[in-house]
Parts: C-alpha cells; structure tokens; sequence
C-alpha cells in the first residue's frame, strides 16, 4: 500500500513539472521573421503589402504553431493619392 501511495504522489509530481514547463515555454525568438516575395524582411507584428498572381492584399507577420506566416488583414492595400489641389506651384 505504502509503494503505491509512493508511486501515485512521484506520477502527480511530474505531471505538475510537465504543466508548468507548458505553461513557461519561452516567447517566439526575436528573430523570427516573415518574407515577402521581394526578400524583403519583416519581424513578427508588421504589416505589408502582399502581392501574388495579380492580387493585392494587406497582411501582417505573426506566428502559427511555431511557424512564421503572412495573416490577411484585407483586400487591397493602402495608396496615397496626390490631387491638383495639393499640388503648390512657386
């Protein structure tokens, strides 16, 4: 009875270290980045502009089980436009 008590009490032991070290693991390391189609670099948290086979999309860098990926944010991408009015000749 006793080797029991014994063997049940070391058995819930390393279940709580396992949990613990699940629950501890370690942020993605800062150096995990996503790439463009350009090769250009981007860390995880950054917004670009996708471009693939005539489509453009925003998305930003984030992780997903373990690995980097671009998310779809939305269609299309942001532009600046320059109207005549703003346009100041000297």
């Amino acid at each position: 009875m006793e080797r029991l008590r014994v063997m049940l009490i070391a058995t819930l032991g390393l279940a709580a270290i396992m949990a613990a070290g699940s629950v501890l693991a370690a942020p993605p390391d800062a150096r995990c980045t996503c790439r463009n189609r350009d090769g250009s670099k981007y860390e995880l948290g950054q917004t670009a502009c996708i471009r693939v086979g005539g489509i453009s999309y925003l998305a930003r860098c984030e992780m997903n089980l373990n690995v980097t990926t671009w998310k779809k944010l939305r269609d299309g991408c942001p532009t600046a436009q320059l109207s005549t009015a703003d346009i100041r000749l000297n």
